[in-house]
């Protein structure tokens, strides 16, 4: 009997002294019958590729893929900004009204400048109850005077902006606590009793609102600033509409006059603050007549870019700077051909002023009187 015999490697591990040495043999595996495939018979593979497209234009009838039309372009329209404007500037602000002719017209120009001196200190210094007062005063003053059209513009802007800055002050000015350490035990530690509870009801918290609270120190800042800015915006506009430039460049001569022994350049101050009251309504109506031409074009807003409405707006911000600088040339072109040289001392100036006092001075007098007086004792009477 024929036998081939084929020998077989092994491999013997030792084992540890301690253990049985009973050496055991490993048969390596045959790797002659691993198939191994060529690279030339492999079968081709096809790839599939995706096409992308991105849709960014205005027209596109994308559906819902098109971004465009989800951006808020008709809450910040143009047109909408632009008649905001047109519409702000259009009732006078900061101008002389000829007509109707009320009796504060008539005032001496020194008195409404010491009635508008009194109306910015008193609310500062006296109660919440003269500050109400006061707004209400100069309130009812500017319907009996102005226009219709004119009072209700200019009391509504006035008004909205005090009642934001009373809100904004009311409720931010103290509720947040100061991290305040007290330098002294409680009276329960050292054996004291506490302190009695009021028995009229005081509380210093008047609302809570979530982490905000209205209290009595955010009631008197609140309604020290909103009182001050109502009463200043208006009564400035009250006045500028029944004083010409000319009586107020007077009355202000007429007070700071002595200050010229000092040095003072009196001439000069007069003569800008005059034109200066003359450029004002300049400047309102430019704003007024470009915006309102914008808004006469009828610009489609919704078909330009961003980078197309922005350089409309610069190019209205440039059309007012460039109007304005005309007409400031136009004003320096006529005082030279009227005389003025730079020196305001030789300068004639005429005011037009009629010094006379008549009735309505006196009552005016006597009302200014009056407000001092009851803003006074507002503070001994009112706590």
């Amino acid at each position: 009997m024929n036998c081939i015999l084929n020998a077989i490697p092994t491999l013997t591990f030792l084992p540890p002294p301690f253990l049985n040495s009973n050496p055991k043999p490993l048969i390596l595996p045959n790797f002659t019958q691993l198939h191994t495939e060529s690279p030339l018979n492999r079968t081709p593979q096809t790839l599939k590729l995706r096409a992308f497209k991105i849709r960014a234009s205005v027209d596109d009838s994308g559906g819902k893929d098109n971004w465009v039309s989800r951006l808020p372009t008709g809450a910040f329209s143009g047109d909408k900004i632009f008649r905001l404007i047109s519409g702000a500037t259009a009732s006078p602000i900061g101008q002389f009204i000829s007509s109707p002719t009320a009796f504060l017209h008539s005032v001496d120009p020194r008195i409404k400048l010491v009635w508008l001196m009194a109306l910015v200190l008193l609310p500062a210094r006296s109660h919440i109850v003269m500050r109400a007062v006061l707004v209400a005063y100069t309130a009812l003053l500017s319907i009996c005077v102005l226009p219709r059209r004119v009072w209700v513009d200019q009391l509504g802007r006035v008004t909205l902006l005090s009642g934001i800055l009373f809100i904004m002050l009311g409720l931010g000015s103290d509720s947040v606590p100061a991290l305040v350490q007290r330098r002294t035990p409680s009276p329960s530690m050292i054996g004291l009793p506490n302190l009695p509870v009021s028995l009229g009801g005081y509380s210093y918290v008047i609302m809570k609102l979530g982490p905000l609270q209205f209290t009595m120190k955010g009631l008197s800042v609140a309604s020290t600033a909103a009182c001050l800015t109502f009463i200043i915006f208006q009564s400035a506009n009250l006045c500028l509409a029944t004083t010409t430039p000319e009586q107020l460049a007077f009355a202000l001569r007429w007070f700071i006059l002595p200050l010229k022994y000092i040095g003072v350049p009196v001439a000069e101050i007069i003569l800008t603050l005059l034109l200066s009251l003359r450029f004002i309504n300049l400047v309102f109506d430019e704003v007024h007549n470009v915006a309102l031409g914008v808004v006469s074009r009828r610009i489609n807003w919704q078909q330009l870019t961003v980078m197309e409405t922005i350089d409309i707006f610069a190019s209205y911000i440039r059309r007012i700077f460039k109007n304005i600088f005309s007409h400031a040339e136009q004003i320096s072109q006529a005082m030279i051909v009227r005389g003025f040289r730079g020196d305001s001392n030789n300068h004639k100036i005429y005011f037009l002023s009629n010094t006379a006092v008549g009735m309505a001075d006196v009552f005016s007098v006597l009302c200014l009187i009056g407000v001092v007086g009851a803003a006074v004792l507002s503070d001994y009477f009112l706590v």
